[in-house]
């Protein structure tokens, strides 16, 4: 049975709502991130109840564990494990906050590290094709399309984020564009003159065409005239890349690695690149050094006569 299907008792459901509540009004987490936690938190509470907890505050180290084992037994991955015992020590920190708990037994959870692969990048070559080929589609569609992976590449954005842009939050003036990141966090990055000018050329030859009185101050129109989705947004950057003969289809987010990775590449550090991105640590940025220096041992291995 889904996650989403789970009959839960009255009183772990209301703890659950109140948790969506949280997640969604308070912290201003994105509609996909919200749908993840609850789907843990409906996974814990199944395995509670099935445990014989009558209440929320029931659940103790023990009860976590022996969900984390559960997992384990049905063949979740060492990242998936540790995804979930993050997830369950977020929600039991609030339920102890919100009083549905008396203490709070996640800070005794460990959990095994994620093995975290490197992610894939395109050559400079590669996205330099990709960009190429999307600008040679002229209709408003094509325009459009130009301006997303563009943008995506000079940016580094989500493509959530990408989707979130209103035309004010571009300054041409400044080459910049304001991205809205998790948790409401709002960031200024750069634009290069190749994303302002497939932007530019949407602005004036593709947007007027699609534009309704429903398109509101949208950047990025769908083919009916309203903001366009995550999920358009997405095939775009399928179809673009796939497009492109001997070229990965990395999807958006690799379009996001791959302009880290080059930025790394290129000579920036790695606070701007966190800046960029919108990463909360330094940690997390710090996966594009491993993938640089891979991809440096590759070359190496290649061109030197004595590698």
């Amino acid at each position: 049975m889904d996650r989403a299907e789970i009959e839960l008792p009255p009183e772990f459901a209301g703890v659950r709502e109140r948790y969506v509540d949280h997640l969604t009004f308070e912290r201003g987490l994105s509609e996909h991130t919200v749908r993840a936690y609850a789907g843990d938190v409906t996974s814990l509470f199944d395995h509670a109840v099935r445990m014989r907890c009558d209440t929320v505050a029931d659940i103790s180290i023990s009860v976590l564990r022996s969900w984390l084992a559960r997992l384990h037994t049905s063949g979740a991955s060492r990242s998936t494990l540790a995804r979930r015992a993050s997830s369950a020590r977020v929600f039991t920190a609030w339920a102890v906050r919100d009083g549905a708990m008396d203490a709070d037994p996640g800070v005794l959870l460990v959990s095994p590290k994620g093995r975290r692969p490197l992610p894939e990048v395109l050559r400079v070559d590669e996205a330099a094709a990709v960009m190429a080929a999307a600008g040679e589609d002229r209709t408003p569609i094509g325009l459009r399309n130009a301006a997303i992976v563009e943008l995506l590449y000079a940016t580094g954005a989500r493509v959530s984020e990408l989707c979130g842009l209103d035309i004010d939050d571009l300054d041409m003036g400044r080459r910049t564009a304001r991205l809205m990141g998790k948790g409401a966090k709002e960031r200024t990055v750069p634009l290069g003159e190749p994303a302002l000018a497939a932007v530019n050329a949407w602005l004036s030859g593709g947007r007027p065409r699609l534009m309704t009185p429903d398109s509101g101050p949208a950047l990025l129109l769908g083919a009916r005239g309203r903001r366009i989705d995550p999920r358009t947004a997405r095939q775009v950057v399928h179809a673009r890349l796939s497009a492109v003969p001997g070229v990965s289809d990395l999807g958006p987010h690799g379009l996001r690695h791959t302009a880290a990775t080059h930025l790394l590449e290129g000579g920036a550090d790695l606070r701007s690149v966190q800046e960029l991105l919108g990463h909360a640590t330094l940690a997390t940025t710090q996966i594009y050094t491993h993938v640089s220096i891979d991809r440096l041992r590759a070359t190496y291995e290649r061109a030197h006569p004595r590698a």
